[in-house]
């Protein structure tokens, strides 16, 4: 007698998680928070919608999100209201007509999404990847930290981009994300942004200062995906509530951003 081969459908989801990783989705994770994570996150969503790409920005700071604070926007609906099962994810997306890109906010100034069970996080991720195929790129916001939602969110990517800066608690915290996340998601590519540095060849050195933890105790060798200098107009676009690419598209930082997105896109 042989034995029945197991439905897709009888699989675990998060044992299936490899096989189901979406390739065009980039996670933008840190260990820590204050990095610049979330003006990345959306300055990068903002760069590839002006190159021609149907993007996403996915606010998956479960605990603290911010995505819409930092647009200006007052979504109708949130991540909340898919959480409690009472929309999809489509249905709680809005276009972000400024940057040419669709979001998916977050529900700001609440914790209560932190903590969710197991089984509405696994119902989540696949409503992600579902909804992730209807897009050139999708640009999942995680949260600060190594939580368990952290985690589950990122094994949705195909490439994780860890943002850190030259600040020593950055570069651990970065460290320890790196660690976790290529022991728990087998495959999925790994790469470092280096925000707020002084110059590129500071930045480079910050890099490489990681790199060669990730190579001495990982046996791991993360690329650079690249360095964005620190500019004092990334402060003012977020305090004007405005994305930077179209309130200085010409600032250093703008156009490092747009750098790594040319680079994303070319492979």
């Amino acid at each position: 007698m042989t034995t029945p081969t197991p439905s897709s459908a009888s699989v675990p989801i998060l044992a299936r998680a490899s096989t189901l990783r979406g390739r065009n989705i980039l996670a933008v994770a840190s260990g820590k928070g204050g990095v610049g994570k979330t003006w990345f996150a959306i300055t990068l969503t903002h760069a590839l919608a002006r190159r021609g790409q149907r993007a996403l920005l996915f606010d998956g700071d479960l605990g603290l999100a911010n995505v819409d604070i930092q647009l200006g926007l007052m979504p109708k609906y949130d991540l909340g209201s898919v959480v409690a099962g009472k929309l999809t994810l489509n249905q709680a997306t809005m276009h972000y007509d400024a940057g040419g890109f669709d979001v998916v906010a977050g529900r700001s100034g609440s914790g209560s999404l932190a903590n969710i069970p197991l089984s509405r996080l696994q119902i989540l991720t696949e409503d992600l990847r579902l909804t992730a195929d209807g897009y050139d790129k999708t640009v999942l916001d995680l949260g600060a930290g190594v939580e368990k939602s952290i985690r589950s969110l990122a094994k949705c990517a195909g490439t994780i981009l860890v943002v850190t800066t030259d600040e020593p608690t950055a570069l651990t915290d970065a460290y320890a994300f790196i660690k976790i996340s290529a022991a728990e998601t087998a495959g999925v590519e790994i790469r470092i942004v280096v925000n707020a540095a002084n110059s590129t060849r500071e930045g480079e050195r910050t890099y490489n200062t990681l790199l060669k933890a990730c190579q001495g105790f990982l046996k791991i060798s993360p690329p650079l995906a690249g360095v964005i200098r620190r500019d004092t107009r990334v402060r003012e676009a977020i305090r004007n509530q405005t994305p930077i690419l179209t309130r200085h598209p010409n600032a250093e930082a703008a156009i490092d951003v747009e750098a790594i997105a040319d680079r994303l896109l070319a492979g």
